[in-house]
């Protein structure tokens, strides 16, 4: 080939698909970071859930800060997923869950703060339940209440869905997994966001945080439960740095986004090695202290081989866990790949 030859590269084929990504404030507001962040990535969003309103035991609604959040909403063309939770002093709670799914009178009043909340706020297409370490003999009544829930809001005008934990099996044990029952939500509700994320985690040892071949694991089994248009694949929008050696119940990793790594490596002259198996990037870096490093991340080979597979098993979209990471790369590879659908 001679120098000055010009190479045409065709267009990817584009497909339509469904962006979502959680915005979770802290204190009493909603920060102006994130909101710049959230009007930085509207474009690509088709829902901005709302993280999130914790359900009592009355049957009302924990208020979550949520100024600013519609109106971003509204200046991008996104819409509101909002988020209800099982969520108590800071961790997910069986016992709040199943105080809940035993009481059909809680149960009315929570749907109806429901509704009231979204109307108050605007912008809400769908009603997320993220209902998480349920008591396993509380699947066939969380069933029910998602049977009931989506039948009182699509009355009202909403769409309904679930976060799932990454099972690969029916009767997969642990109390993550036991009351998330992969079929009946595939028959109940309108979609479900599979948590394909934290393999590896911040407690844990290092490894990629969504390798990709426990990922598809997941999303085959969901394939066996559920039709494809219904599954959104959950994607982590951070990395993680371990200090070494890794000691259970040591130092925690600390989390990073994709921009900080590759600053992080850049500023150790560390050299980044690609997992081809994890479809995962990683590297090994000494700090200024003398301890030893690893962090596995996200680039846009990684991202774009998770593309391939929603692609490949035509999902019905992606979503993300959560805004505040910067990940450039990952919202040019979205209009690359796909259009996304707006509400």
């Amino acid at each position: 080939m001679q120098v000055g030859t010009r190479l045409y590269i065709p267009p990817m084929q584009k497909r339509n698909t469904e962006v979502n990504i959680y915005i979770e404030p802290t204190g009493q507001s909603v920060s102006e970071t994130l909101l710049n962040e959230a009007r930085s990535v509207g474009q690509y969003l088709t829902y901005l859930a709302a993280f999130s309103y914790e359900a009592r035991r009355d049957g009302s609604l924990e208020p979550m800060p949520i100024e600013g959040i519609p109106e971003v909403a509204r200046e991008t063309g996104a819409s509101i997923m909002m988020v209800v939770s099982n969520l108590e002093n800071g961790q997910f709670s069986g016992e709040l869950g199943r105080a809940i799914l035993q009481s059909s009178a809680v149960q009315d009043v929570l749907l109806e703060n429901i509704v009231d909340e979204a109307n108050r706020i605007g912008q809400v297409t769908d009603i997320h339940f993220d209902f998480e370490f349920l008591p396993a003999d509380q699947r066939e009544a969380y069933n029910n209440f998602l049977r009931k829930a989506t039948n009182y809001l699509h009355e009202n005008g909403f769409l309904v869905s679930t976060a799932l934990a990454p099972k690969t099996s029916a009767e997969q044990a642990g109390q993550w997994y036991e009351a998330h029952d992969y079929r009946a939500h595939g028959e109940i509700v309108d979609f479900s966001v599979l948590m394909t994320y934290e393999w590896g985690y911040s407690a844990g040892p290092p490894m990629a945080v969504s390798p990709i071949t426990e990922v598809e694991k997941v999303i085959q089994f969901a394939l066996t439960q559920m039709p494809a248009e219904k599954i959104m694949m959950g994607q982590n929008l951070y990395g993680y740095d371990w200090t070494l050696p890794f000691v259970p119940g040591g130092q925690y990793a600390r989390a990073v986004s994709p921009q900080r790594a590759i600053e992080i490596a850049a500023a150790n002259n560390a050299v980044i090695d690609y997992d081809t198996t994890a479809q995962a990037p990683n590297f090994n870096y000494v700090d200024d202290a003398g301890k030893a490093h690893k962090v596995w991340f996200e680039d846009a080979r990684s991202i774009q081989a998770k593309f391939n597979l929603m692609k490949r098993l035509n999902l019905r979209g992606i979503s993300y866990w959560k805004l505040g990471f910067a990940f450039p790369q990952n919202w040019l590879l979205i209009s690359e790949n796909f259009n996304v659908v707006k509400r």
